[in-house]
């Protein structure tokens, strides 16, 4: 694992240098088999199942089709960092005897030895291959057999041949059967045997781009499974991330909805109405380019970040149009010159705001740890979002009141009297009276009311301490994950009985849709 912000590109490259240095003292088979080096994100983006509907195929069948016709196509999808396979190929099973060995003085590395050197792949050649003897008219191709295929032919492989023409070979000494490579591990979905594929995403790539990509090229390899094979995926964390993005929009529309009923409601003016509507879209514009610029991405915390700043960045432009539009009304000046006398008077209010703002926000992104990487982006979005709401205030937003505000000079308006607004404004004026005269008796009690205060004070200290504390905001991110462990000792047989009362507990809720099962593996560990 590395510190955050390190260059994963370079730290890839120091580390496979790290690993050549040692691998000559690595053992053989680790050698023979060789390091792995991958570059992907800690957690699983989606995870596919591979499973028979009819259950006419067994899991080590469905993880050889996966091994050999799915996995290498999805880890060439752009995005793709790693592709795992929950499951085992098939493979050539010997389970020895060990009182057959003992009997006739031989060790489970005589009978790894035999079967290594007579398994192998030999380039024989042909008879009268060039250079050749002069004369010879023809050629004949030799053909020997290659690596062993069938359990009778691994059977018949000689482990030792003794001096009176007798042999031992594998059979006498082990049984040979095609089973699973390794059955330590093994999947589940939805309480029966499949093999699964957990993917995990290359540091900074697109996750909803990477999941599309792999659902797109497991649905073309789809086409070419054999009769009994079907495909699911029971588990995916795009579908939040999308959410979020929609939540995103959903609420700038609401808030450029909420501010043009406001506005009009209030101002009684339709061309008012439309210049909060047109600054906060540029401003969030302005933000996501101050991310680009410092290689943020658009995540959860930034999306987060943009929902509370849409109310912040509506703020900065309602101060400037009422208060233009005050002033037009009140003074009879013309839209020019009441933008030039309304911001006069707002300029150091709008400047000083945002910087009080900012600073309530700025030390999140001097945290250090995981919780500056976690934030950091949060409180730069919020920042920057501020800073463009403050400048599109002292730039855009009055350059669009001092030519779209419509006001004729010299004339004073009164507020209407009748109707709709002639009523709204009678109410709104009664309830800005009693306000006011509230907090005059309140003012000439302050004794009484800063006791008031305290208790409030107090209260919300007590609720702050009871409340329960977590590092991230837990949210419904449609999945959740459970881990079974049993004690030092127990077996896969146990462990797959828990499981599977786990399983049929969780399939009779009726939200649950699928659930996928991963026997001998954790985040923690692995084991029976």
């Amino acid at each position: 694992t590395f510190r955050t912000g390190t260059n994963l590109d370079i730290a890839s490259v120091e580390a496979q240098n790290r690993i050549k240095r040692v691998e000559a003292r690595l053992p053989d088979d680790v050698r023979r088999l060789g390091v792995t080096v991958t570059k992907t994100r800690r957690n699983y983006l989606l995870i596919f199942a591979l499973y028979s509907p009819d259950e006419s195929l067994k899991p080590v069948d469905l993880a050889s089709y996966a091994t050999a016709n799915v996995l290498d196509p999805i880890r060439r999808v752009p995005g793709v960092g790693e592709a795992q396979l929950f499951g085992s190929e098939y493979s050539m099973r010997l389970w020895v005897r060990p009182e057959k060995l003992d009997s006739l003085k031989l060790t489970p590395g005589d009978v790894i030895q035999a079967v290594r050197t007579q398994n192998v792949q030999l380039a024989v050649g042909e008879v009268n291959q060039p250079p050749a003897k002069q004369g010879m008219e023809y050629a004949a191709s030799i053909v020997t057999r290659g690596r062993l295929s069938t359990a009778e032919e691994f059977g018949n492989v000689i482990v030792r041949a003794q001096a009176d023409g007798s042999t031992v070979r594998v059979k006498d000494v082990a049984e040979v059967e095609l089973g699973a490579q390794d059955y330590a591990i093994n999947a589940r979905l939805d309480g029966k045997s499949a093999a699964a594929i957990g993917i995990k995403l290359q540091p900074g790539a697109n996750a909803l781009e990477t999941a599309v990509a792999a659902r797109a090229k497991m649905a073309e390899l789809a086409h070419y499974f054999p009769k009994g094979i079907a495909w699911e995926v029971p588990y995916d964390t795009t579908p939040f991330i999308d959410i979020s993005i929609k939540e995103v929009a959903k609420t700038l529309l609401e808030a450029i909805l909420l501010v043009f009923i406001v506005m009009y409601l209030f101002l009684e003016n339709f061309r008012a109405t439309l210049i909060p509507t047109i600054v906060v879209p540029v401003s969030l514009v302005g933000a996501a380019v101050g991310l680009y610029v410092m290689g943020y991405s658009i995540n959860v915390l930034t999306l987060f970040a943009m929902v509370l700043a849409i109310g912040i960045v509506v703020d900065d432009a309602i101060v400037v149009v009422e208060n233009v539009e005050r002033i037009m009304t009140t003074e009879g000046l013309s839209p020019r010159q009441a933008t030039r006398k309304a911001m006069d008077q707002i300029v150091n209010a709008i400047i000083g705001i945002t910087l009080v703002l900012s600073a309530v926000f700025v030390p999140m992104a001097f945290f250090p740890g995981s919780v500056g990487a976690i934030y950091r982006q949060f409180a730069v979005t919020l920042v920057l979002t501020m800073l463009f709401s403050a400048l599109m205030a002292l730039t855009l937003t009055p350059a669009l009141c001092a030519t779209m505000l419509k006001h004729e000079a010299g004339k004073v308006d009164v507020l209407p009297s009748t109707g709709f607004f002639g009523w709204f404004n009678r109410i709104f004026a009664t309830t800005t009276d009693g306000y006011v005269a509230t907090v005059r008796r309140m003012l000439g009690r302050p004794g009484r009311w800063l006791a008031v205060y305290g208790v409030i004070l107090v209260a919300a200290g007590w609720m702050f301490a009871k409340l329960p504390g977590g590092f991230l905001p837990e949210e419904d991110q449609g999945f959740f994950i459970s881990m079974v462990q049993l004690p030092p000792g127990a077996n896969q047989e146990r462990t797959e009985a828990v499981i599977a009362e786990a399983e049929q507990f969780f399939l009779k809720q009726p939200e649950v849709e699928h659930t996928i099962g991963i026997v001998g593996f954790s985040f923690m560990g692995r084991g029976q």
